[in-house]
C-alpha cells in the first residue's frame, strides 16, 4: 500500500490522542524541555533548551517531508496535557517494514499506562491499517527502563550492535540494542496481551 504522508492521520482511544506533530508544538513541548532535560540522557538527539527543541522538531517534519518519518505528539486525556512525543520512522513501504521510536514522556506521565496505549494504537496502525511484516525497536543498551518498557509490550530482543552510533555526550558511543514484533507475533498474541494490559 502506498502511505499518504501528507495525511492529518489521529490515533486515539479513551486514555490518549496522537496527532501528527507541528513547529507550533514547542509551545506544548517547551516545559519538559526546559525542566527535564535528562529525558534525553540516552538519545542520539536532544531537545533540552528551547533552541534544541526547535531542531529537534524541525528534523522531524524534514523526515516526514522526506517521506521517511512520520511524528506524533501525546495527548493524554485523562490529565488533559501534552505528555510527550512519538514516531513511526525509517519507514520502506516496498520491504513493508518500519521503526518505532524517539519516543519520550514527560516524568508525570511515566508509569501511567499511557505509552501501553500509545504503543497499541500505533501498532495497529502498523500492522493492520499499513501492512507492515515488520516493526523495528532500537535503545541504548544502557537504557534499562526503556528495554523493560519495549519488552513489556511484546518485543523480543534480537541482538546488540556494538559501539553502533555517537551520543549526545561527545565522544562517548552506545552501543544499540535491536527489538521487534513480526506481524504474525502481533496476530497472535502480542495485540491480545497488550489489549489486556490496556484494560486493567
Amino acid at each position: 500500500m502506498d502511505f499518504d504522508f501528507s495525511q492529518d492521520l489521529i490515533l486515539e482511544d479513551e486514555k490518549v490522542l496522537l496527532r501528527p506533530l507541528k513547529i507550533s508544538d514547542v509551545e506544548n513541548l517547551i516545559e519538559f524541555s526546559i525542566n527535564e532535560p535528562e529525558i534525553w540522557e540516552y538519545s542520539p538527539i536532544g531537545a533540552e533548551g528551547r533552541e534544541n527543541l526547535e531542531k529537534y522538531i524541525q528534523n522531524a517534519l524534514k523526515g516526514r517531508e522526506d517521506k521517511m518519518q512520520f511524528p506524533f505528539i501525546v495527548f493524554d486525556k485523562v490529565r488533559g496535557k501534552y505528555a510527550g512525543s512519538t514516531r513511526f520512522y525509517d519507514i520502506n513501504i516496498p520491504f513493508k517494514t518500519l521503526q518505532l521510536g524517539y519516543t519520550w514522556y514527560g516524568k508525570e506521565f511515566r508509569g501511567t499506562g499511557i505509552n501501553k496505549h500509545c504503543k497499541f494504537l500505533l501498532l495497529q496502525y502498523a500492522f493492520e491499517k499499513m501492512q507492515m511484516e515488520r516493526v523495528e525497536f532500537r535503545a541504548d543498551n544502557a537504557n534499562k527502563r526503556s528495554i523493560a518498557a519495549m519488552i513489556s509490550i511484546g518485543c523480543k530482543v534480537e541482538g546488540v550492535l556494538r559501539s553502533h552510533m555517537p551520543t549526545a555526550k561527545n565522544g562517548i558511543r552506545r552501543d544499540s540494542i535491536i527489538l521487534s514484533i513480526l506481524k504474525e507475533e502481533w496476530f497472535l498474541e502480542v495485540k491480545e496481551n497488550l489489549r489486556k494490559k490496556i484494560m486493567l
